[in-house]
């Protein structure tokens, strides 16, 4: 399993009662895909970067984590 750096960053997107609302991203460092979670707290980092794993477009298992942090 690859340990993969990820560039976290905040945002807003509309959610499903049409008001925007602020929201997280994450890119992975390895292929650019991206994912959202709604809000902006750790557990909206986590879980980001847990789809990452389940969105891989290259069909990969890696372990994804924002690249402020000091990594794995």
């Amino acid at each position: 399993m690859a340990k993969i750096p990820c560039e976290i960053t905040d945002g807003y997107e509309e959610n499903d009662n049409g008001i925007e609302v602020e929201c997280t991203y994450a890119e992975c460092g390895k292929c650019g895909h991206e994912t959202m979670s709604f809000g902006t707290h750790e557990d909206s980092v986590r879980r980001c970067l847990a789809l990452l794993n389940e969105e891989c477009p290259c069909n990969e298992n890696n372990f994804y984590y924002d690249e402020d942090d000091e990594g794995p």
